[in-house]
């Protein structure tokens, strides 16, 4: 398994995250708030997390929801999953929706979204004239539903 250095500043009052399994992918992050927050339904929210980090350069963070708030109590991250920029330097936030039709209390220190390091290549496009010089496959241009429900 490869590892990186991350540099975190925390201003959060509450544990830094860490891998809680030996085969753990992602990090659980903390809400950094005093209060409880009510999340009514359908409301889009910004939760601080009080942490700051420096990526290497070739290294993202993705923010992903975590599984038990998302199926238990219908919290999940506004944009699917979450990239943070290696040359980003602000806080890391948290874009949160309840989609159930209940509000659901956060509390303070709560474990709201997992933070997952990757490395990744950064593409350069090379334009062809039409579409017949691009290679063909079996797949073609079957997308969506193309290979059925079973």
């Amino acid at each position: 398994m490869k590892t990186c250095v991350i540099k975190v500043y925390s201003e959060s009052k509450y544990p830094l995250p860490e891998y809680k399994t030996s085969g753990s992918a992602g990090m659980d992050i903390r809400a950094n708030i005093t209060e409880p927050l009510y999340m009514l339904s359908n409301k889009v929210y910004t939760i601080p997390t009080g942490l700051f980090i420096e990526l290497p350069h070739g290294i993202e963070a993705q923010i992903r929801a975590r599984s038990g708030l998302a199926v238990n109590h219908g919290i999940s991250l506004v944009n699917g999953v979450g990239t943070i920029d290696s040359d980003y330097r602000g806080e890391i936030k948290i874009p949160m929706t309840n989609l159930l039709d209940k509000p659901y209390q956060l509390q303070a220190g709560e474990r709201v979204a997992q933070i997952i390091f990757a490395s990744y290549l950064q593409g350069e496009f090379f334009v062809v004239d039409n579409k017949e010089e691009m290679t063909t496959t079996l797949r073609g241009d079957g997308g969506f539903g193309h290979t059925g429900k079973s």
